[in-house]
């Protein structure tokens, strides 16, 4: 164990500290081993590399008997329990891939004379939670655990606060019996770091989230499309309809607003010449929270030249085929209480067909009155400001969207709920767009994206229209995005997924915030 010089000043001001905040008995504890370490000389928080050679996961995986294998190696970690014991014990440590039981002796660590590093700095001043450092051999006990006899030890950090302290058992049939877990969902998320300490996996979650993205961008990239950054901070919100953030940029004396969506940026990069774009992307929504809804959520935006929606029906499929197989080594998952099969090609029915076969009525030759008077009787709530468009999305929220559990295209959307997506070259009334649900949510929206410049400014005033009647999510007229379609837009297909409801669904996860670090939550009391 290092030996340093610490100043009495410092010693002071931990003094101070502890006596101005109100602590728990353990916290107390703690701060009363922490000075007893740097009364001993030993720095509860050096700065200097700890060599680690090696993870638990090998070690566990790789180790042979009689192999002459590991028999200097280097680990570092959280402990997690104890069986303090005589002149030898045992202990758990916890590193970024699993658990593995250490075996500290007395007269291993220690040299000469002093015994201290084990009498007192291993039984007493040690806790569960603090980081240290361990080297020595591997070996298997009586018991057949794979263990780490402990030739020296080294505290790298010590943990002030206690952890919660969760416990296994098992019982006469073998299984495994979790004792005060730590399950408050607030807690849980409000305390990432906590969670993914003593809920290890939790990290299965996030680590199969950066597989999903890495998928994703791996068969974008292969088709040639190129990967690009568009603004966050933009002086008009466009792209989606939905409120948004806001803030004033000082130096420029402007309101700015957090981007909704980032369609409008890539579809200029299609003017200028780009065949195929794509951004991974933080997006911010000023509405509601829910397990399926954040504030703040990330979704990948496609753009490709010379498609349209049919094309992007059959990227999608393969793509998410291929990313559940990369994941689950299958097209079929379990989610809920479903097997969901991703295998293409996946069922469609258009917007009026779907709502037709799941209340069977058919709204396509409605006026709004008649829609607002049919979503009434149906028990849908409607308001005074909403369009078609807003109705018949309620009806199909309503009646529709909880019964497609299997991947599922909704195509042929009303041109009332669609101002950026392209009129259908045959369906009058309708847009070339589809959306795909599944476990009834919608994971992913696409377009053959509007380029007629003159419509889409038909359909941004109907937009502000709407936006005068109250409907706070309308889009804004962009002048600029206007310009660019002036100068001509190939025929383009776009889509938008979103990246936490899919891993929702790849995961088995029953809340978006179970698949982002850090969600929103309100100020802490």
């Amino acid at each position: 164990m290092e030996c340093i010089c610490i100043e009495n000043k410092r010693t002071s001001l931990l003094n101070i500290n502890y006596m101005i905040n109100n602590l728990s008995e353990q916290e107390q504890i703690r701060r009363n081993s922490l000075e007893e370490l740097i009364r001993m000389g030993i720095n509860p928080f050096p700065a200097e590399e700890f060599p680690v050679t090696i993870d638990s996961e090998e070690l566990i995986k790789k180790w042979q008997p009689d192999a002459g294998m590991y028999t200097d190696i280097s680990i570092a970690g959280r402990i997690m329990s104890r069986r303090i014991m005589g002149s030898a014990s045992f202990a758990e440590m916890q590193d970024s891939k699993g658990k593995i039981q250490i075996y500290v002796k007395r007269d291993e660590i220690c040299t000469g004379e002093d015994k201290s590093l084990y009498n007192i700095v291993f039984k007493k001043l040690l806790d569960i939670g603090d980081i240290i450092g361990v080297r020595g051999e591997v070996f298997k006990t009586q018991t057949g655990e794979i263990s780490i006899k402990v030739k020296e030890l080294k505290l790298l950090c010590k943990s002030l606060r206690p952890l919660p302290i969760v416990k296994e058992t098992t019982d006469e049939k073998g299984n495994k019996i979790i004792h005060d877990a730590f399950t408050d969902p607030e807690q849980r998320y409000r305390q990432r770091y906590l969670d993914l300490v003593v809920n290890p996996t939790v990290k299965d979650v996030f680590i199969q989230r950066t597989r999903l993205v890495d998928t994703m961008r791996s068969f974008l990239n292969e088709r040639g499309y190129l990967e690009v950054e568009t603004p966050i901070l933009q002086p008009l919100y466009g792209g989606a309809s939905a409120r948004p953030f806001k803030t004033v940029h000082n130096t420029l004396d402007m309101t700015l607003y957090l981007r909704i969506a980032n369609e409008l940026y890539l579809k200029r990069l299609i003017v200028g010449g780009f065949d195929g774009v794509y951004e991974f992307s933080k997006d911010f929504r000023n509405e509601g929270m829910s397990r399926f809804h954040n504030p703040e959520f990330t979704q990948m935006e496609l753009y490709v030249a010379y498609k349209d929606y049919n094309w992007m029906m059959n990227l999608v499929e393969e793509m998410v085929e291929k990313i559940a197989v990369t994941l689950h080594g299958d097209t079929k998952i379990l989610c809920g209480e479903h097997i969901i099969d991703f295998k293409k090609p996946w069922k469609r029915y258009t917007m009026y067909s779907a709502i037709h076969e799941f209340t069977g009525i058919d709204i396509s030759n409605m006026t709004e009155q008649e829609l607002t008077e049919t979503a009434r009787k149906l028990k849908v709530h409607v308001e005074t400001t909403m369009g078609k468009g807003k109705i018949i999305d309620e009806i199909f929220g309503e009646y529709c969207e909880s019964k497609l559990i299997q991947p599922t295209f909704i195509t042929d959307y009303p041109i009332e709920m669609s101002p950026l997506a392209k009129k259908h070259r045959s369906k009058t009334g309708l847009v070339e767009r589809f959306e795909a649900i599944c476990n009834a949510k919608e994971i992913c929206n696409s377009f053959t994206e509007l380029n007629d410049p003159l419509d889409q400014r038909m359909r941004f005033e109907e937009q502000l229209e709407l936006g005068k009647r109250g409907d706070e999510e309308a889009m804004t007229l962009d002048e600029d995005f206007l310009r660019a379609l002036e100068y001509g837009m190939p025929p383009t297909s776009g889509l938008g997924i979103g990246i936490d409801r899919l891993t929702m669904l790849m995961t088995n996860s029953v809340s978006i915030q179970d698949v982002i670090f850090f969600p929103q939550m309100r100020t802490e009391r």
